[in-house]
C-alpha cells in the first residue's frame, strides 16, 4: 500500500493525516512533544507503527503549518514537500464538512478566517485571541494550565455571575436582542465568583468574539456557512455559543468530524488532488 500524509506541525501538538494513493483515508492521530521536530517525528513514527507500515510505504509527506520551516530536507529519506498553511486549512476544511464554499475558521493558538470556495482559497484575516488566550488567562485567573482541566471547570461555571447580559441592564424590549444577549464579557463579577465562574467567562468571552468576527466576515460576502476546525472545537462549550450565535444572525457554524485535523488533512489533499485529479507518481 502506497501511502501520501499530510502533516500539521504545531507549536507542541502535531496532527497527520494519511490516505492511500486511491484517496481512501488511512487513519488520523496526533502527538505532543516538547518542540515541534520531536512531535512531527514521532507522530510520523507513530502513524506508520499504528497502520503496520514500512517507511518505503509512504510515497510523499506534505508538511504544513508554523513547525513546518524547521524541517529543511526530505524527512526518513521520503519525498518531502511543503503547502501554504492557508491553502491547507481552506481546502481541509471543505473537505471535512462536504461543502463546495465555506468561511473556515481554524482555531488554534490563534485564529485564522479563510475563505474557500470555487474562486480559489484565500486568507481574509486572523486575531490572536484563541486557544492561547484560554490557557492563558486561565492559567492566571483559575489555576487551569490544560484544556482539559478548563473544559472540566467551565462545566461547573456559571456565566451570570461574571458576564453582564441586556436584561440585567434594560426591562425593555429590544427587537434584534434577546434579554440574555451579553452586554459585557466580564462586566458583572458578582461577590462569590469562583475559579470554575471565571473559567466559563473565558471560554464565552474567546468564543463570542471568534463567533463575531466570522458573522461580520460573512455580512461582505454571499457565504453563509462557517466551517469551524482546530483544537478549540473539541471545546463542548463552543457548540452551545455557536448556536446561539446562529439563531441571533443567521449564520450556519458547522464542526465537521475530526475538525482538529482539517489543516492535516488539507495538506495531504493539495498533494493528492493536484489540479483537481488524484496525483500519483
Amino acid at each position: 500500500m502506497s501511502v501520501v500524509i499530510g502533516i500539521d506541525v504545531g507549536g507542541s501538538t502535531t496532527k497527520i493525516v494519511g490516505y492511500t494513493d486511491a484517496g481512501k483515508l488511512v487513519s488520523m492521530l496526533k502527538v505532543e512533544a516538547a518542540d515541534p521536530l520531536t512531535s512531527a517525528y514521532g507522530a510520523l513514527g507513530k502513524f506508520i507503527n499504528e497502520n503496520g507500515l514500512a517507511l518505503s510505504d509512504v510515497q510523499q509527506i506534505i508538511l504544513t503549518g508554523v513547525g513546518s520551516s524547521l524541517f529543511k530536507k526530505n524527512i526518513y529519506g521520503i519525498a518531502t514537500s511543503k503547502v501554504d498553511e492557508f491553502e491547507a486549512i481552506g481546502s481541509g476544511g471543505l473537505a471535512l464538512s462536504g461543502k463546495k464554499e465555506g468561511l473556515i475558521v481554524s482555531m488554534g493558538t490563534g485564529t485564522a478566517f479563510v475563505r474557500a470556495g470555487k474562486d480559489g482559497i484565500r486568507h481574509i484575516g486572523g486575531s490572536g485571541v484563541g486557544g492561547g488566550t484560554v490557557l492563558g488567562l486561565c492559567g492566571k485567573l483559575c489555576g487551569a494550565t490544560s484544556f482539559k482541566t478548563v473544559v472540566e471547570m467551565a462545566e461547573g461555571g456559571r456565566l451570570g455571575q461574571v458576564d453582564l447580559n441586556i436584561s440585567d441592564i434594560s426591562t425593555g424590549v429590544i427587537s434584534t436582542l434577546t434579554p440574555d444577549t451579553t452586554a459585557s464579557n466580564f462586566g458583572k463579577m458578582e461577590d462569590g465568583v469562583t475559579p470554575e465562574d471565571l473559567t466559563v467567562g473565558v471560554l464565552n468571552m474567546v468564543f463570542q468574539t471568534i463567533g463575531m468576527m466570522a458573522v461580520f466576515a460573512c455580512r461582505n460576502d454571499s457565504v453563509k456557512d462557517v466551517i469551524l476546525t482546530g483544537t478549540l472545537t473539541l471545546v463542548p462549550f463552543a457548540k452551545h455559543v455557536f448556536q446561539a450565535l446562529h439563531k441571533m444572525h443567521g449564520v450556519n457554524f458547522i464542526i465537521p468530524q475530526n475538525a482538529i485535523y482539517a489543516t492535516a488533512t488539507g495538506a495531504a489533499l493539495s498533494y493528492l488532488y493536484k489540479n483537481g485529479k488524484i496525483h500519483v507518481d
